[in-house]
């Protein structure tokens, strides 16, 4: 089994930009599909973006769209995520997490593996 652990969170200002690493240690990285996910105080884990095995198709949240890019490189067992013009709604803890089924998994359901988050403030 992959076990994801992030990297990359801090404190930023508004407009600025983060880039969030995972790095997925054990199993066989390119089986699966990887996801970003984050949870803000009081809210419930929301779905940011993901990516298919091979990283070709990526989706992600409205709330995100145009400002994310998600991505991965199969040689390092590594998923990352940008997020640029970033906004105070965009604080909370990010997950990174593997899913071995679904092709196009958008749902914390259909994830396997998590890592412990890492978390994100944005300052107004």
């Amino acid at each position: 089994q992959v076990q994801p652990v992030e990297s990359g969170g801090g404190l930023v200002q508004a407009g600025g930009s983060l880039r969030l690493s995972c790095a997925a240690s054990g199993g066989t990285f390119s089986s699966y599909a990887m996801g970003w996910f984050r949870q803000a105080p009081g809210k419930e884990r929301e779905f940011v973006a993901r990516i298919t095995r091979n990283g070709i198709t990526t989706r992600y949240a409205d709330s995100v769209k145009g400002r994310a890019t998600i991505a991965r490189d199969n040689t390092k067992n590594t998923v990352y995520l940008q997020i640029d013009s970033l906004k105070p709604e965009d604080t909370g803890v990010y997950y990174c997490a593997a899913g071995r089924v679904s092709v196009y998994p958008t749902s914390t359901g259909e994830y396997d593996y998590w890592g412990q988050g890492t978390q994100v403030t944005v300052s107004s």
